[in-house]
């Protein structure tokens, strides 16, 4: 008969706690005539996790490559159910209370992900720090960045469809697995759910595997790495758009603010905030490029414009002008030197020309460099 739903537990070292979980979802395969499969991805047990497992009739996949990630990913390939239910074998997930992500599969989602704010945190079940910091504040910048309205971005209890799985393309090895599975299939345009999930203190006596500092940073990184907007397209429209409003305006008088004037010192400061933002707009297209062509980020209309509009005939043209602009006021102020035998001059008018001078000639030079490094980036998407 074909397996309707498996169950995959990634297991490093979990034989105080296994056995449990096995038996919960075999009782509820049975309680609920499920066709399933219990699968535990085992990623180097030496503490006979490996003969619990086999002894209770369950598939045991060996990952030889570390991480939860990649023992996750090893059990899920193995798979042959139509939905997948991954959690961990430490027991603080009940196995045997599945039938809430099955419906909702059964219903047409691509993914269901536990809610454990929802539906419940036993006292001891979660850190402090997690429960008030980490995972609120995680989960917000997920929503924030995604658009996505899932409440509790890491709970390691949720289920797929496998197409699903196959569609999200996961490439992450640690914990940020939990993330990239959420963001690639917001990115993928799945249909996804949350349900309330109750989350119990594990059985273990051991620390558990997750680093608290470091594994959290993971997450934060792939949640800003992916999402080019975020770590670079805002800041770079913030910086330059402030740049260019408090320059034009210093450039024409200083300004005071009460007992504050703001002159050619402060206009050194606004010219370079939009350097900086044209760095990160720099930095946005690049990363976007590298992260569509590497199958990171799916391929958008927004993308193929981005060649449309942007080619290297059109960059070099607006590089170089820019670049005369600055060697014509670099000229000007020459001349207003030579016109005072290079002598000695008002730092505040001096400065209005050769500051600009100075930016539209940093400007223009990185505005050449960039189009050259991108058309040749682009050299694959025009063919």
């Amino acid at each position: 008969m074909s397996i309707e739903l498996t169950v995959v537990m990634p297991c490093l070292n979990e034989a105080e706690t296994l056995a449990t979980c096995i038996k919960k979802a075999q009782s509820f395969f049975e309680s609920h005539t499920i066709t399933g499969e219990i699968i535990i991805a085992d990623n180097g047990s030496t503490d006979g996790s490996i003969q619990i497992a086999e002894e209770l009739n369950t598939t045991v996949v060996h990952i030889i490559t570390k991480g939860y990630g990649s023992a996750l990913k090893g059990g899920i390939e193995s798979a042959k159910g139509k939905y997948i239910i991954m959690a961990d074998a430490d027991d603080s997930y009940d196995f045997s209370a599945l039938l809430p992500f099955l419906i909702q599969l059964r219903a047409g989602y691509d993914l269901v992900v536990g809610n454990r704010f929802k539906g419940g945190i036993q006292k001891d079940a979660m850190p402090f720090i997690h429960k008030y910091l980490g995972n609120p504040v995680l989960s917000f910048i997920g929503k924030l960045f995604y658009n996505i309205e899932i409440g509790d971005f890491h709970c390691g209890l949720r289920g797929f469809s496998k197409e699903a799985f196959l569609k999200m393309n996961l490439k992450t090895s640690g914990m940020e697995f939990a993330s990239e599975m959420i963001v690639k299939s917001k990115l993928q345009n799945l249909k996804i759910t949350e349900v309330p999930t109750i989350l119990y203190p594990d059985g273990r006596t051991r620390k558990p595997h997750l680093n608290t500092w470091q594994d959290g940073w993971r997450h934060l990184r792939f949640l800003s790495l992916y999402s080019p907007n975020w770590l670079f397209l805002y800041p770079a429209i913030f910086l330059m758009v402030i740049g260019i409003i408090s320059s034009t305006l210093l450039l024409i008088n200083p300004i005071q603010v009460r007992s504050i004037i703001l002159d050619v010192h402060t206009l050194l400061y606004t010219s370079s905030f939009v350097l900086i933002g044209f760095q990160f707009l720099v930095f946005y297209c690049l990363t976007k490029i590298y992260a569509v062509e590497n199958d990171l980020l799916p391929k958008s209309n927004r993308y193929n414009t981005l060649f449309k509009y942007i080619n290297l005939e059109r960059g070099l043209v607006l590089g170089f002008l820019i670049l005369i602009v600055g060697c014509g006021l670099s000229y000007y102020g020459l001349f207003i030197w030579k016109s005072k035998d290079f002598g000695n001059l008002n730092p505040t008018n001096t400065l209005r020309i050769v500051i600009p001078a100075v930016f539209t000639i940093l400007l223009g030079i990185q505005v050449i460099l960039f189009s050259l490094f991108f058309s040749i980036l682009g050299l694959k998407n025009n063919r």
